[in-house]
């Protein structure tokens, strides 16, 4: 990871050049200033991930500093050092674009907390935008480079998962991208340049399905005529991506669960295991909550694959991409079929907009291709697409409501996942505990419903917290 760049200015050379040791030995390197004239000429030459600043500068104003870097550099967090006197300048400064500020004497340990802080929401600023880029190069699909905010927080989540080595289940319907997020998701990883192997388990003949994932030894069966390596070997050292994995045959599921755990295969016909080095992403449309109380999903090895799940969200609750979308796939099909075709009339996007799109992503490129296939003019017009399909519980709702409906759905998605963890599901949602135990209680949600039981300790420490920040009011 690149070297982190902070400025620092303060008119004290003694304290100047003690922070500059503090923040060297954290890792951070360190640009100091002792006016702030310099500071803003060295922000003109340099792109600095962070500033601090003493409030009282001899001859000039930090607030007047702090505006001057703000104006070449928008996003820039300033911290704010200050007396204890100068607190209300220093609340000032941040109304009027700081970070946040340390009141004199502080320790190295309140320094790094507060600077981690301010640096947490760019880097993920930079990681989200690092893993457009990389979409956008190495695929080319502007699908899921979105703007809609549902595509954000997936995008947000994958940051944080993506380097991990932590098992990952997919939940999406047919269409919407699931193994583009997968190989997302394995190129950002460490296992990046290793090989990402995809498997349909929906595809797989049942008695095909143990050779095809564990390989066999020659003669194991009657048309083993030479070995055959299986796909957990083939995926050693990278990713691989066992696609709608709720089609699995129960008979599978035991012994995918021994390699999962064990991270080991025994290939059919051979009397020894061997070790695979191998991260699983898996993916389904199905409800394998569901699967798991009709008895065609093992409980065992859904707790097991859905160590960190992520939601990919259908085309109808991602409206605001559909735009974007159609005019990427109209510059794609024009090319391939060597058309004159420049857009959509605003008869045809408000048909596309409107539009219930049951299969997803998958299904709008086919109707945008479909039209400039068949069109005779320069623009794309109602007729050129499908009749609009709205289901009874479909149709566009007011904002307000729609984002209500998407929460509530979301939030027992997570703690249904989660067994009704709270800390583990607001992790997963990318929120303050306490926070998501108020976004619980607007919609009368309980994590004991997930559970069958009674609310565990940690729910009833939050109502024991959530009634005295009432009472207090």
């Amino acid at each position: 990871m690149e070297q982190e760049k902070i400025l620092v200015i303060d008119d004290d050379e003694g304290l100047l050049h003690l922070l500059k040791m503090r923040l060297s030995a954290m890792g951070f390197g360190v640009t100091s200033c002792t006016t702030g004239k310099d500071a803003v000429g060295e922000a003109k030459k340099t792109m600095f991930d962070l500033a601090i600043t003493d409030l009282r500068l001899r001859g000039e104003d930090g607030l007047d500093v702090t505006e001057e870097l703000l104006r070449s550099h928008p996003g820039l967090p300033v911290i704010i050092l200050t007396a204890h006197g100068s607190i209300p300048n220093a609340v000032e400064a941040m109304q009027r674009g700081a970070f946040g500020y340390l009141t004199k004497p502080f320790d190295d340990k309140e320094l790094k907390a507060t600077i981690e802080k301010a640096l947490a929401q760019q880097r993920m600023g930079r990681e989200i935008q690092r893993l457009k880029s990389l979409v956008k190069e190495l695929y080319g699909l502007e699908n899921v480079v979105a703007r809609s905010p549902a595509m954000q927080r997936l995008f947000q989540q994958i940051a944080q998962v993506a380097d991990s080595d932590a098992t990952i289940l997919l939940f999406g319907e047919t269409g919407t991208g699931k193994e583009v997020m997968a190989r997302v998701i394995h190129t950002n990883s460490r296992r990046g340049k290793g090989p990402f192997v995809a498997v349909n388990c929906a595809a797989i003949p049942e008695t095909l399905f143990e050779s095809e994932l564990f390989g066999h030894v020659k003669g194991a069966f009657t048309s083993a005529l030479g070995a055959k390596r299986g796909l957990f070997q083939m995926a050693n050292g990278g990713t691989l991506f066992l696609d709608e994995i709720g089609e699995m045959p129960l008979s599978m599921q035991v012994k995918l669960l021994r390699a999962v755990q064990e991270r080991e295969v025994r290939e059919v016909g051979s009397e020894a295991s061997v070790k695979v080095d191998v991260r699983i992403i898996a993916a389904t449309n199905k409800d394998l909550g569901e699967a798991v109380k009709n008895g065609t999903f093992r409980n065992d090895l859904y707790y097991r694959i859905s160590v960190v799940p992520l939601f990919i969200p259908p085309l109808r609750e991602r409206r605001d991409d559909i735009p974007l979308l159609a005019q990427h796939f109209l510059k794609l099909s024009v090319k391939r079929a060597n058309k004159e075709v420049k857009g959509f009339t605003s008869a045809a996007l408000h048909r596309l907009m409107v539009n219930s799109w049951p299969g997803n992503v998958r299904e709008l490129e086919n109707v945008v291709e479909k039209a400039v296939v068949m069109s005779r003019q320069d623009m794309l017009t109602p007729d050129l697409l499908p009749a609009v399909t709205v289901s009874p519980d479909s149709s566009l709702k007011p904002l307000t409501e729609a984002k209500e409906d998407f929460e509530r759905t979301y939030l027992k998605n997570v703690l249904q996942l989660t067994s009704g963890n709270i800390s583990r599901a607001a992790q997963f949602a990318g929120r303050y505990r306490a926070d998501f135990y108020k976004m619980l209680r607007k919609y009368g949600l309980h994590p004991s419903t997930t559970k069958g039981g009674k609310p565990d300790s940690e729910m009833e420490e939050l109502e024991s917290e959530a009634d005295v920040t009432e009472a207090n009011r």
